[in-house]
C-alpha cells in the first residue's frame, strides 16, 4: 500500500500490560472488521437466528446478513476521535498523537452516534439519499449500543466537537466511505420494512451486536495487528476464518437433540410415570410456540412432566434448549443438581450440551464449581472506569455465569436473570437473544408477588413475540393469576392485539390442571394424579406458644420427629432459644434453620436437616428430633417430618408446608417402607388466633405479632384460618381450588369489620407494587432505543434495577483474625471470601456498622484494597468485642449486641 489511508491511524484496542508479547494495539479498522465478522457467521442466511429475523422483517436471509454485517463494521466510529485515542498516547508514532483540548466525558459508544447524526450522515448525502439515511439510521443506533443500552443521542450530538479534531472526521469519513464502497448492499429493501415488526426484532438484533462485539474482541481468537493492509484483504484473510475459528468452540456448535421415545427412557428412575407424566408424554404438540401452566400438588412429579414437553418441543424444532427460572437461590441450586444428571438425554451424543447455574452466589456451589470451565482471555486496556472495554467486560461476563446461562444450552438460576430480559439494564438484549430459541420453565409460580408476576407477565409477552415457548409450574394458582399469564402469552404472539377481544380462559374448579395455549386455541385439561399423594390432612388449632410447645413435647416423647415453621427469623430465634432451655428436649435434638447464616454454615445446616428429615433418614437419625425453622424450608428440600406446626399463613403457603408433613411412606417408627402408610393420619398445627373471636383490629398481632410484617393482608390470614377452621381437614388435590378461591377468588366471604382498614391497606400495596412493575418494565414496542425505558426513567447496570421488591439488604463478609490477619470465616472449601457471605437488611446493617471501630474501619479498608473480590461488600470482623453478633448455630443476630 503505496498511500495508507488516514484511518489507519487510529487504534481499536489497546493492551493492558505493555509487556505482553505481540503488538502494543489492534488497527481501529481491523477491530470493526472483526465484530462484523462474527455478525457474519451468526447470521448466515440457513441459520434459525436468521431466518427467524428475516422472516419477522419480510426481507431475505442473505440480505439481511449482508446489510447488518455492513451495519456493524460501523459499530466503533466512536473511537476515531482524539478524545478517546487519548486514553492510551504514545503506543506508535504511526498513530494520531492526543490532544489536550479534546475532552473525554462521553462514551465512545455514544460519540458514534453522535458523529453519524452531526457529521457523516451529512457528508455521504453523495453517496446514500436522505431518504435513506433516515431509514439507516435506526439500524446503527442498534449497532453503537453494542456495549449493552441503546444511547441518548441529544447528549451525543452536542459532545462531538469537544471530543474530536476535523482530522479525526475525515478519517472517520474516509472509513465509512471505504466500507460502503465494498460491503453496503442495495438499500431498497429498507423501505418495505414494518416499523412495528422492526421495533420487535431490534431486541434481538441488538443482542446480535452485543455477542458479536464480545466475541470480536477475544485476543485468543483475533490477534492484535499494527501492520497495514487493505480492508478486503484483511477481510477474507483474517477476519472471516477467525471469527469462524471463535464460532467453532462447542458453546457455539449446534446441538442434535435426541428422539423423544418415553418418559422412562429420559429418566431411568421412572418406572410408573403419574397422571401428569403420562399426560406430558401423550399429548398433541404442534410445531409452534405454545404456553403450558401445570398445577398439582406437591410431589406429582411436575419437574420430570415439564422435561418430557422440553424435550418433545425440542424434538419438533419449536426450541434448542431451555432456561429453568426458580423463586430462589436454594431452589435453583436445588434443581441444577437435579437436572445436571439428566440434561443430556434431551440432546445427541457427538457435542456435550453446557449446563449453567445462574444466580449472584452460583460460586457458592460446590456442584457447579466442580462442572464449570471458563475459558481464560488475554485482557486489552480498560480504559476507565465507565468505559469498559469489550474483552475485559468479556472477561467479567464470562466469569459471571448469571449473563453466560441464557446463551448455554440449559440454564438453571432464579427468574431474576431472565426478568432483567424486560428491564432497562444493561445487556438485557444479550439475555432476550439467549432465551430466543428456547423454553422458559418458570417453577414455583406461586411464589411471585405482584411486582415479580407483573415483570413475568412481561417476558411470557416478550417470550412468545420472539418465537418463544413457556411452562409454568405451580401447586396452585388463583383464576386471575392464570388468566394474566394466557393473555400475556397471547400478546406476544401477536394473535389479537385488542385485549378486550382475547379469548378468555375458562374458570374450572379443576384440579389438578394443565393449562396449554396456542395459536387462537386454549385448552384446559383435568388430570388425576398419583393415588399416593392423594390424601387427607386433619388440622388442628393450637391458640399460643404454650400449647404448640406441649405438642412439640408430647411429639419428643413418642420418638417423633417434629418442624415448627416460624413467619420471622425472630420469633424462630427466641423459640429455639426456649426450647433449648427445656430439660425434656436434648440440646443434640434440637436444629435452627433460617436465611441469616454465611453460606459455608447455611449448607452444613442443610446437609444435616436433611440427614435428619430427608427422604433416607431412617428411625436412628429422625428419633425426636426438633426443627425450629423459618420459609426456608418450604421449598426445594425434600423433607419428611411426622409432626408439623406451622404459624398462620396465607393458604396456598400452608398447604406447601403441609407438604413436607408425612412425605414419604414410612413404618410407625420413621423408617422408609414400601406399601402403605404406617404413621397415624398425619394433622397440621396451626399456630392462629381464633377466627370466630375478632374484637378488634389487634386480632392477630396479640397471637403473632410479626406476621403481619410478612403477611400484612390480615383479611386473607383469616380467610384461611376460617376456611380450615370450617372444615377440620382437608383433602388432596380435591379440596386444593376450593382452598385456593375461597380466600383468593371473588366469591370470598367478607373480611370482618376490624380487620378491614389492614387488608384495604394491604390490597392498595399490592396495586403499588404491580403498578411499580408497570413503570419499571420496557416499553417493547418501542423498540431498541433510548426511550424504551418506562417514562424515559433511563438505564443502569443489572444490579441496580429491582427483579423484586422488598427491604433492601447488604452482602456482608465475616472475616477472622488469624496470627495477625484478616482472612475468610470459611475454612474449607473453594471460593472462601464467598462461602463467607451472609445477606443483612440494610437498615440493621447499618445500625451494626457503628460498632465497628475507627481501627477496624481502617484494617477494613486495607483488606478491600488488598482482595480485589471484597471491593464492594461490608466487612463484618469476627473479633472480641464483635464476635458475639454471630455464631454458627444462631446465625446473624445483632438484636442481642444492640440490646
Amino acid at each position: 500500500m503505496t498511500d495508507i489511508p488516514a484511518y489507519f491511524r487510529y487504534w481499536g484496542k489497546a493492551k493492558k500490560d505493555p509487556e505482553q508479547s505481540g503488538p502494543a494495539y489492534h488497527l481501529l479498522p481491523y477491530h470493526c472488521l472483526d465484530v462484523a465478522a462474527v455478525g457474519f457467521w451468526l447470521l448466515e442466511p440457513d441459520k434459525e437466528l436468521c431466518q427467524r429475523l428475516a422472516s419477522r422483517l419480510s426481507l431475505s436471509p442473505e440480505w439481511l446478513q449482508q446489510f447488518f454485517v455492513f451495519c456493524l463494521m460501523l459499530h466503533d466510529l466512536g473511537k476515531f476521535l482524539r478524545g478517546f485515542q487519548g486514553l492510551v498516547p504514545h503506543m506508535s508514532p504511526k498513530l494520531v498523537e492526543p490532544d489536550s483540548r479534546c475532552d473525554y466525558l462521553v462514551r465512545h459508544d455514544a460519540l458514534g452516534i453522535g458523529l453519524w447524526i452531526k457529521v457523516l450522515e451529512k457528508q455521504l448525502e453523495d453517496l446514500i439519499s436522505k431518504h435513506e439515511l433516515s431509514l439507516l439510521r435506526p439500524w446503527l443506533e442498534i449497532v453503537f449500543g453494542h456495549h449493552g443500552q441503546p444511547l441518548e443521542t441529544s447528549k451525543a450530538k452536542k459532545a462531538v466537537r469537544s471530543h474530536s479534531l476535523e482530522e479525526d472526521e475525515i478519517a472517520a469519513e474516509a472509513f465509512v466511505r471505504a466500507v460502503i464502497n465494498e460491503w453496503m448492499p442495495d438499500l431498497e429493501p429498507l423501505e418495505a420494512i414494518d416499523k412495528s415488526s422492526f421495533k420487535l426484532a431490534s431486541w434481538q438484533l441488538a443482542g446480535v451486536a452485543v455477542l458479536a462485539d464480545w466475541l470480536g474482541s477475544d485476543q485468543q481468537h483475533f490477534l492484535y495487528s499494527d501492520t497495514e493492509t487493505s480492508l478486503t484483504t484483511y477481510w477474507q484473510s483474517v477476519a472471516l476464518p477467525s471469527a469462524e475459528q471463535a464460532l467453532a468452540s462447542a458453546a457455539f456448535l449446534p446441538k442434535s437433540i435426541r428422539p423423544f421415545n418415553s418418559i422412562t427412557d429420559q429418566f431411568d428412575f421412572i418406572t410408573s410415570p403419574t397422571p401428569l407424566q403420562n399426560y406430558a408424554q401423550t399429548v398433541a404438540l404442534e410445531a409452534e410456540p405454545q404456553l403450558f401452566i401445570l398445577e398439582d400438588v406437591t410431589g406429582a412429579g411436575k419437574t420430570e412432566a415439564a422435561m418430557v414437553l422440553v424435550h418433545r418441543l425440542m424434538a419438533q424444532g419449536v426450541a434448542k434448549g431451555l432456561y429453568v427460572g426458580l423463586p430462589t437461590m436454594a431452589t435453583a441450586n436445588a434443581m441444577y443438581e437435579r437436572l445436571s444428571k439428566s440434561y443430556q438425554s434431551l440432546y445427541g451424543d457427538e457435542v456435550l450440551p453446557s449446563i449453567v447455574l445462574a444466580h449472584g452466589a452460583s460460586k457458592q456451589s460446590e456442584a457447579f464449581q466442580q462442572s464449570i470451565n471458563l475459558s481464560e482471555q488475554l485482557t486489552d486496556k480498560q480504559y476507565d472506569h465507565d468505559d469498559v472495554s469489550a474483552s475485559a467486560y468479556c472477561n467479567q461476563w464470562l466469569a459471571d455465569s448469571r449473563k453466560k446461562a441464557l446463551l448455554s444450552d440449559v440454564g438453571v438460576g432464579t427468574i431474576d436473570q431472565a426478568l432483567l430480559g424486560v428491564l432497562p439494564a444493561r445487556h438485557q438484549s444479550l439475555r432476550l437473544l439467549g432465551l430466543a430459541d428456547k423454553v422458559l420453565l418458570v417453577d414455583e409460580v406461586h411464589a411471585f408477588d405482584p411486582y415479580m408476576q407483573r415483570l413475568l407477565e412481561s417476558l411470557i409477552q416478550a417470550h412468545a413475540a420472539q418465537g418463544g415457548c413457556t411452562i409454568l409450574l405451580s401447586a396452585t394458582l388463583p383464576f386471575s393469576s392464570r388468566q394474566r399469564f394466557v393473555q400475556a402469552f397471547q400478546l406476544g404472539g401477536g394473535w389479537n392485539i385488542n385485549e378486550q377481544r382475547l379469548p378468555v380462559i375458562q374458570e374450572k374448579d379443576a384440579y389438578p390442571l394443565v393449562t396449554q395455549v396456542r395459536q387462537g386455541v386454549i385448552k384446559e385439561e383435568a388430570v388425576e394424579t398419583r393415588q399416593s399423594v392423594c390424601r387427607t390432612v386433619k388440622m388442628s388449632r393450637l391458640p399460643d406458644e404454650n400449647e404448640v410447645m406441649e405438642k412439640i413435647k408430647t411429639a419428643v416423647e413418642q420418638g417423633q420427629c417434629v418442624c415448627w415453621i416460624r413467619n420471622t427469623v425472630k420469633d424462630a430465634r427466641e423459640s429455639y432459644q426456649r426450647l433449648t432451655d427445656e430439660e425434656w428436649l436434648a440440646k443434640d435434638k434440637l436444629t435452627l434453620f433460617h436465611s441469616r447464616y454465611a453460606m459455608i454454615d447455611r449448607q452444613a445446616i442443610e446437609r444435616d436437616v436433611l440427614a435428619r428429615f430427608g427422604k433416607e433418614s431412617a428411625q436412628v437419625e429422625r428419633d425426636g428430633q426438633v426443627l425450629i425453622a423459618t420459609q426456608v424450608v418450604e421449598q426445594s428440600l425434600d423433607l419428611d417430618f411426622d409432626v408439623m406446626i406451622t404459624d398462620l399463613a396465607p393458604i396456598d403457603l400452608i398447604i406447601q408446608r403441609a407438604g413436607r408433613l408425612q412425605r414419604h411412606t414410612r413404618d410407625s417408627t420413621g423408617n422408609v417402607i414400601s406399601g402403605s402408610e404406617q404413621r397415624a393420619t398425619p394433622c397440621l398445627y396451626v399456630l392462629s388466633p381464633d377466627p370466630e373471636l375478632v374484637e378488634n383490629s389487634q386480632w392477630l398481632t396479640q397471637t403473632l405479632p410479626g406476621t403481619a410484617y410478612v403477611y400484612p393482608d390480615i383479611g386473607k390470614l383469616w380467610r384461611s384460618i376460617l376456611q380450615l377452621q370450617k372444615r377440620g381437614s382437608f383433602t388432596m388435590p380435591t379440596d386444593a381450588r376450593d382452598l385456593i378461591e375461597s380466600v383468593y377468588g371473588i366469591d370470598a366471604v367478607d373480611i370482618p369489620e376490624y380487620l378491614e382498614h389492614a387488608s384495604m391497606e394491604a390490597f392498595a400495596e399490592q396495586k403499588v407494587q404491580r403498578s411499580m412493575g408497570e413503570f419499571n418494565l420496557l416499553c417493547m414496542e418501542r423498540g431498541y432505543s433510548y426511550k424504551s425505558a418506562a417514562h424515559n426513567s433511563g438505564w443502569d447496570e443489572d444490579i441496580h434495577i429491582p427483579t423484586r421488591l422488598g427491604a433492601e439488604t447488604v452482602d456482608v463478609v465475616l472475616v477472622k483474625e488469624v496470627e495477625g490477619k484478616l482472612q475468610p470465616y470459611a475454612d474449607s472449601g473453594a471460593y472462601l471470601w464467598a462461602l463467607s457471605q451472609i445477606k443483612i437488611p440494610k437498615a440493621e446493617w447499618k445500625k451494626a456498622e457503628k460498632l465497628i471501630s475507627p481501627e477496624w474501619k481502617q484494617r477494613i479498608d486495607t483488606l478491600k484494597e488488598q482482595v480485589s473480590a471484597l471491593k464492594w461488600l461490608e466487612i463484618w470482623p469476627l473479633v472480641a468485642e464483635l464476635q458475639s453478633v454471630y455464631d454458627e448455630k444462631d446465625g446473624w443476630n445483632f438484636g442481642k449486641e444492640a440490646l
